[in-house]
């Protein structure tokens, strides 16, 4: 998904940022995650950065909400030219089990079912 979200060019997220249209960059967002996730999944957090200077190559930071049915996944996408680093900050269960374990096998299903599979059409000879 990072690099649907890198073919916005990188000064019109400085100036979304600046000008604190957040609207316009959820709805970025959202275009990118529809092509992976069920409406819905995954939005823009609260927040949001630019890191522009003359001696360093651009990074945008995005505060993201991933939530799959059940869980709430709040991480961080930092985004640059050639590379693009998550950090989970939190996670929150609707219904937290007590076992770890538990929690990580439901967030891995739960984020299972809200993934878009692609299927292989055949191609179509004649």
């Amino acid at each position: 998904m990072a690099n649907e979200l890198r073919l916005v060019d990188v000064a019109d997220y400085v100036a979304f940022i600046r000008l604190e249209s957040m609207a316009s960059i959820a709805d970025i967002v959202e275009s990118a995650a529809e092509l992976y996730f069920m409406p819905g999944t995954l939005r823009l957090g609260h927040g949001c950065e630019a890191h522009v200077a003359w001696t360093e190559s651009p990074r945008i930071v995005l505060d993201l909400e991933l939530r799959p049915r059940g869980a709430t996944v709040y991480f961080t996408l930092e985004l640059s030219a050639l590379n693009a680093a998550v950090e989970v900050n939190y996670v929150a269960f609707e219904d937290p089990a007590e076992d770890p374990e538990e929690n990580s096998r439901y967030l891995e299903q739960a984020l299972s079912a809200a993934r878009i599979v692609r299927s292989e059409r055949p191609l179509i000879n004649g």
